[in-house]
């Protein structure tokens, strides 16, 4: 525990620190998210040959 009363810049940086850090960690788990949707779309083979008849 601090004895001084922590400054104004201070709290405005924590604010400011705290809004990018909340927007990188939704940044990434949408990547994350894609990701993990395109990886298991299930056809992770070459598109197999068409046969005419």
């Amino acid at each position: 525990m601090s004895l001084r009363k922590s400054h104004e810049l201070h709290q405005r940086r924590f604010g400011r620190n705290l809004g990018v850090g909340l927007t990188l960690a939704a940044f990434i788990v949408i990547i994350f998210g894609l990701t993990i949707v395109k990886v298991s779309g299930g056809n992770f083979g070459a598109p197999a040959e068409q046969v005419q008849n």
